[in-house]
């Protein structure tokens, strides 16, 4: 089949991405990236950003990654400057799941600290697959930044992010578990507890983290 004859039998698949069923939605998607073409590109970024449903959104995104890097690529990174959070979150997880390196200046330290906990999540996770060989150290040291902000949900997606890092997270770890503020103090040391005992859990980490923080605070009055 030609192009000019894919991209017309597809047509009625654009216009479903707009239906206000969602499993219609989806099959939009999957029929999209079942048969890419560099047409459908704009479109589908486009929906990411609206997009209401997580499994819609999960196909949106797997349309894209089968479709040549070259047209996906450029346009999720002017995506990861919109102003819509959902928007942000959406293409930079689409560019993790690409895995194409030339995206990694888009992360900026600005994206790794966005006030959305959803962007700055994604940004992490993408972060840690398209961080170049050699700055590792360098992403640590932002990420680090981050300890003790947000829910646990937030919390465990950063400690993930710095341990998929390896060893080479650990100065920046270290450095924090003497921080200030006891909430970064106590983040720092769970993930440093994660890091040594993955099978511990979290929420075990987290606890036994306040634990060692609130006994040292009591050492220090004590003294």
């Amino acid at each position: 089949m030609s192009t000019e004859n894919t991209t017309t039998a597809t047509t009625p698949a654009l216009r479903a991405l707009e239906s206000d069923d969602s499993s219609v939605r989806l099959q939009a998607a999957l029929a999209l990236g079942t048969t890419p073409d560099p047409g459908f590109v704009g479109t589908l970024i486009e929906r990411c950003a609206v997009e209401p449903e997580f499994y819609v959104r999960e196909m949106l995104t797997w349309a894209l990654t089968r479709h040549a890097a070259g047209a996906t690529v450029p346009a999720l990174l002017d995506e990861v400057r919109s102003e819509r959070a959902q928007a942000r979150s959406q293409a930079l997880h689409t560019l993790s799941k690409i895995g194409d390196r030339r995206a990694w200046p888009a992360i900026t330290p600005a994206l790794l600290s966005d006030p959305d906990e959803e962007v700055a999540r994604t940004a992490w996770r993408a972060a840690v697959v398209l961080v170049p060989e050699g700055a590792e150290h360098e992403l640590a040291v932002v990420l680090a930044t981050q300890l003790g902000r947000g829910d646990r949900e937030t919390q465990l997606s950063l400690s993930r992010a710095l341990i998929a890092l390896g060893e080479v997270m650990l100065p920046a770890l270290g450095a924090a578990t003497t921080d200030p503020d006891p909430l970064v103090r106590a983040h720092a040391i769970a993930t440093e507890g994660l890091w040594r005992d993955p099978d511990a859990g979290f929420e075990f980490a987290i606890e036994e983290a306040k634990r060692v923080v609130a006994l040292g605070g009591a050492d220090k009055e004590g003294r």
